[in-house]
């Protein structure tokens, strides 16, 4: 099953912020959607990114279960430990090292150092020839990568060698058997493409932050073992233990003899290296020339997964310490083969075409060259690499710092146009920061003319135009929202309010003129009363009248009733005669 790359981005923590990016010396980042993840096939393993990353989301593939399930399968397998070590566990003797991987189940620790002595060895044997040009040391794969990808016309000078790591491989397979399980721990990410690569050599690396949490899971604690007569095998390093330092691979060459005719230079961190060889042309070079190329600056102890919080010189003095240097010269004959071919792999980086990198750069708001800033806000080094990466679809417009502030102020300026509101920002002086145009024109004709002269009145007094300016200073002194809904202004009614943009620093308002709306609710009001006035009249008139018509209807209709009954003999309805007697 295919691996992982070494590593990736948790999306979930990735924080917008182009630090990896920025920070990454070959810009093997690509940007979808806000999340900057790595593109493998430019990536060089140097871990940078991973460094960087303020929110950790740059995460290293942890290999920790396959290595407990590969140690639990049983069979013979051994720990290739980097000779960093003695940094990263300092005062922990290398006895007690050995018994602590042991307990973990390996048959056996050895030092990769030994590789080291295979490889310096074999360009010892090169380098004596003395054939003028240039030899570029294969020791660092990230370096390696480097060179065979973003300076293939060097990939030739290479030494065509494999890593101390996987010569150390070759010599434990050649000493121990082909069928043993090798497992190597150091601060290198790059050691994990090389077990990717080369499986049939290394089967697994770890970082040493993988192998403390073993040791932590397993409730080992290295300098606490109890040794008893543990030692590394098949046999103690020498002058290989000097590896992991800047300059010490050049060292360990010359130990093996008179190179006086060689000239040697360290040169450590990618960018570096890129300076050193970049219009490099090795025809000219009238000596051989050995270039020890390290990816991390002050060689493999400063490495990414180097966790040890001791400063980088107390981990050089503590190698140079416990390296057991022979006197010199060392009589060493490589005792494996470790030759391969390290051919050019140039990064796919096809060229743009310069009219889409314009038509690019016109769509982040750079129309002339004056707009180009070249910030390096959004991690690229210039805008018009930010162009070709947008070209190439590997950044997004978002990216680009200045376009976003231009294009929100744009949004913010066409809101302020479209409100009817006056708004205005203040600082903690009571100075406008900025107001829109309703604003300049509120407050009469000579307020209006200094915001033609000068738009947004940037800088003017706010005492000066409102006279109500210390609803501001009672926002900015005791961080809360002031509002009014009816404050008057001479002839005039304004809905204001006062919020907190930065507490005791910033404050805006937005002010309403309402005279106009609360005439028309007056107005409106007094005819509604009107009308509720002249319909009480009319219904007390109405009332009135209905009251005169009952009356007179209720005299008719008795005059009526008394007719009829006088008529047919009876007595009249109240009980009286004609006369009126009883």
């Amino acid at each position: 099953m295919e691996r992982q790359f070494p590593i990736y981005t948790a999306e979930t923590a990735c924080q917008d912020c182009y630090k990896c990016l920025r920070q990454c010396p070959v810009k093997a980042i690509r940007v979808e959607n806000g999340h900057a993840r790595v593109t493998p096939s430019l990536c060089i393993t140097c871990g940078s990114c991973v460094e960087v990353c303020p929110a950790h989301a740059k995460k290293i593939r942890n290999d920790l279960s396959r290595a407990r399930h590969l140690l639990g399968r049983g069979g013979a397998v051994y720990a290739s430990l980097a000779p960093s070590w003695v940094g990263e566990f300092p005062g922990v003797p290398a006895t007690r090292m050995v018994a602590a991987l042991k307990r973990l189940g390996f048959a056996g620790v050895s030092e990769t150092a030994l590789g080291a002595q295979e490889v310096s060895a074999t360009v010892a044997r090169s380098l004596a020839a003395g054939t003028p040009g240039i030899h570029i040391s294969s020791a660092c794969p990230a370096a390696v990568s480097l060179v065979r990808k973003y300076l293939p016309v060097h990939s030739p000078v290479l030494t065509q060698l494999h890593s101390p790591v996987l010569a150390h491989c070759a010599l434990l397979r050649r000493q121990f058997g082909p069928d043993i399980r090798i497992l190597f721990f150091g601060p290198c990410i790059a050691k994990k493409n090389e077990a990717d690569t080369y499986p049939e050599l290394l089967d697994l690396a770890l970082t040493f932050e993988e192998l403390r949490e073993w040791f932590t899971l397993a409730g080992i604690t290295p300098a606490q073992t109890t040794a008893a007569g543990d030692a590394f095998v098949p046999e103690t390093a020498a002058e290989g233990a000097l590896y992991p330092i800047e300059g010490g691979m050049t060292e360990s060459i010359r130990l093996l003899g008179d190179y006086s005719h060689v000239r040697f230079v360290t040169v450590s961190g990618v960018d570096n290296i890129r300076k050193a060889l970049t219009g490099l042309d090795p025809a000219t070079l009238e000596h051989p020339v050995f270039v020890e190329a390290l990816a991390c600056e002050g060689g493999c102890i400063g490495g990414p997964c180097a966790t040890a919080p001791a400063p980088t010189l107390a981990k050089r003095m503590e190698v140079e310490d416990r390296a057991q240097t022979p006197p010199a010269p060392v009589a060493r004959t490589p005792r494996v083969d470790i030759e391969r071919v390290l051919a050019p792999e140039a990064a796919n980086i096809p060229e743009p075409d310069p009219v889409r990198i314009q038509d690019a750069l016109r769509q982040i708001g750079k129309k002339r060259r004056e707009d180009e800033l070249n910030c390096s806000g959004c991690g690229y080094n210039s805008c018009r690499e930010f162009a070709a990466a947008l070209v190439a679809g590997s950044a997004e417009p978002s990216m680009c710092v200045s376009y976003m502030r231009d294009l929100a102020h744009k949004k913010a300026n066409a809101l302020l146009r479209s409100m009817p509101s006056g708004v205005v920002i203040v600082d903690a002086d009571l100075r406008i920061v900025e107001c829109n145009e309703r604003f300049g024109r509120m407050f009469g004709e000579e307020v209006s003319e200094v915001y033609d002269a000068c738009p947004g009145l940037k800088n003017c007094s706010l005492e000066k135009v409102l006279p109500f300016a210390d609803m501001f200073r009672t926002a900015l002194t005791f961080d809360r929202e002031v509002h009014y809904d009816h404050y008057r202004d001479g002839n005039r009614l304004l809905n204001i309010t006062i919020f907190t943009l930065e507490p005791g620093q910033v404050v805006g308002a937005v002010i309403l003129d309402v005279t106009r709306r609360e005439m028309q609710r007056d107005q409106i009001a007094q005819r509604a009363q009107e009308v509720i006035r002249r319909n009480l009249s009319t219904v007390q008139e109405i009332a009135c009248r209905l009251g005169e018509h009952m009356a007179d209807t209720e005299i008719l209709l008795r005059s009526i009733a008394e007719g009829y009954a006088a008529d047919n003999g009876h007595f009249p309805l109240d009980g009286r005669d004609r006369e009126g007697a009883p």
